[in-house]
């Protein structure tokens, strides 16, 4: 049975945990290794000038639960630094609370557990459930999908430094049209600064705001859950900007003497 190591960037205490945990056990050996607190929007933070703690405990079905002072990289730099007794052979990272689409890569820590997998040449799969006004969308689904996928990504493999991007829209089953394979779409954020004092008449801040927006652009994750499909979408850690590489050759790059 392959091992399975499932994180997530909302803590210990997260509902999916317990439902991704018994789903996955159908397909490998489980251990959940997660943060003791909510790190949404860490990004890929890597803790270097502070210990870590580290407990150990269980999920109610028996199945061995981690949880770490740690950010979300943290969990699966940990376990594979020796932790956990056997290392993983996949990451899932999630089920996270609101969904992670287009430009949501680069501040996300769920985007990020996965990424640390990645990048120690691990398969891994990063999900997120798209919330509105109006709730979330089918949890038990959503399970379902991505123990699926699960089966998927061990029996043919990620290229090296890639991972999968999942979301779900905020819809009941039946209203679920099919998944399909997408690529980033164009974020929009709609944050706004607002200023207050404490009590001492000095001022302080919070990042507020609208919730983001995107341009629903078809073949994008945007565009697929706006049309109500759950969006998989394939992110590399190769970031190099292709298109810009011959722009950048007709520069002067000569050094002055």
């Amino acid at each position: 049975m392959p091992n399975i190591l499932i994180t997530n960037d909302d803590g210990y205490q997260a509902p999916a945990i317990p439902a991704l945990a018994a789903a996955l056990k159908a397909v490998g050996d489980i251990i959940v290794f997660v943060p003791d607190h909510n790190w949404s929007a860490a990004g890929h933070s890597k803790t270097m000038h502070k210990p870590l703690r580290v407990s150990e405990t269980q999920l109610p079905d028996g199945t061995p639960m981690y949880i770490t002072s740690g950010a979300p990289s943290d969990c699966v730099g940990l376990a594979l630094l020796g932790i956990v007794p056997q290392p993983p052979d996949l990451v899932i990272s999630g089920i996270n609370q609101g969904a992670n689409l287009g430009y949501d890569m680069t501040y996300s820590g769920t985007v990020a557990a996965a990424m640390e997998a990645a990048v120690n040449g691990l398969p891994a799969i990063a999900a997120s459930q798209e919330e509105t006004e109006e709730g979330r969308g089918d949890l038990t689904f959503a399970v379902a999908v991505l123990t699926r996928l699960a089966r998927q990504v061990l029996a043919h493999g990620l290229g090296p430094g890639s991972l999968l991007n999942v979301n779900f829209p905020a819809l009941p089953r039946a209203a679920v049209r099919g998944i399909q394979v997408t690529r980033l779409g164009r974020r929009i954020y709609r944050d706004v600064l607002i200023r207050r004092q404490d009590p001492r008449g000095r001022p302080y801040y919070w990042i507020g705001g609208e919730m983001p927006d995107g341009v629903a652009e078809a073949g994008t994750d945007i565009g697929a859950l706006s049309q109500g499909y759950v969006s998989v979408t394939p992110l590399a850690l190769d970031m190099t900007a292709e298109h810009e590489l011959a722009y950048l050759h007709t520069w002067d790059w000569q050094l002055e003497p």
